[in-house]
């Protein structure tokens, strides 16, 4: 049995220092840690790119209880073109859409769903109701499949994700109902990933990472980078496993003990991040 734990998405990042004002200063999150890397990472976590990145971890709470968002910067590139394999994230905030407005942020709406977009072109579906402070405003990621059953057999059946809600088009899962979850809607053609492609992040013990391993090897699925030791300077090294399912959606699985040491807030990084923002033309 899977003992998973979300912990984060992925994005590439084009512009460090609007994205930042983004995430700070209308969405209302928190830098909880950035970290500088001389060259790309083994596991491609900055994408399939050699060059000096940096790490931006920022959320509404601590990486122990919330579900937080990674922001990847390659120096240098300045655009990522997007495809059709993310929609949005969701997230309870009359917060967020009140800062929008006072800072004249666009603010659109679909279906009824306000939404704000962050530089680069990612969505943010806001739900016009202030979350509990117990409770973690982002409530899920929203991703398209290609065909609905085989996600499901793939989350469901190889993942061990359960269900949470499903219709004919879409599907809810997750690994407990505390936690953020990752939804599904069926778009009924190929998935294109482009450049902007971004990567769902899990936890599990340690000693379960070999029991996913062979599981997705014995079922023929993809592995894009076998379980790997990744280093974070001055901080704890992880153990990472990641995965595509069948529309080449990215999935890590990085092991739980380890990165509870890694993920403690460094809350003055953040002046790091700052300085090398100045930096920047």
């Amino acid at each position: 049995m899977v003992t998973g734990r979300a912990l984060h998405f992925v994005f590439k990042i084009p512009d460090r220092k609007l994205t930042i004002k983004f995430y700070r200063e209308i969405l209302g999150m928190k830098v909880l840690r950035h970290e500088e890397f001389a060259e790309g990472c083994e596991a491609a976590c900055n994408g399939p790119y050699g060059n000096r990145w940096s790490k931006t971890m920022i959320g509404y709470g601590t990486e122990d209880t919330h579900f937080v968002i990674e922001l990847t910067y390659n120096y240098g590139i300045k655009e990522y073109k997007m495809g059709n394999d993310f929609n949005g994230i969701t997230i309870r905030s009359k917060e967020a859409l009140q800062r929008a407005h006072s800072d004249g942020w666009p603010i659109k709406e679909e279906n009824g769903i306000f939404v704000l977009q962050a530089p680069g072109g990612y969505k943010y579906y806001v739900i016009d109701e202030s979350q509990p402070k117990n409770k973690d405003p982002i409530e899920k990621v929203t991703l398209f499949s290609s065909n609905l059953q085989k996600t499901i057999a793939y989350w469901k059946n190889i993942l061990e994700l359960k269900i949470f809600n499903q219709t004919e088009k879409s599907v809810l899962l997750g690994y407990d109902e505390d936690q953020a979850k990752i939804e599904f809607i069926d778009i009924g053609t190929e998935i294109n990933h482009a450049a902007a492609y971004g990567r769902i992040a899990f936890s599990i013990p340690y000693a379960e990472q070999p029991e996913i391993q062979k599981k997705i090897k014995d079922n023929g699925y993809e592995i894009l980078t076998d379980l790997i030791t990744l280093d974070t300077p001055g901080k704890s090294s992880v153990r990472v496993i990641i995965l595509a399912d069948p529309d080449g959606h990215e999935i890590c699985f990085v092991d739980d003990e380890a990165f509870r040491q890694l993920s403690i807030p460094d809350y003055a990084s953040e002046a790091v991040l700052n300085r090398y923002i100045a930096k920047e033309k």
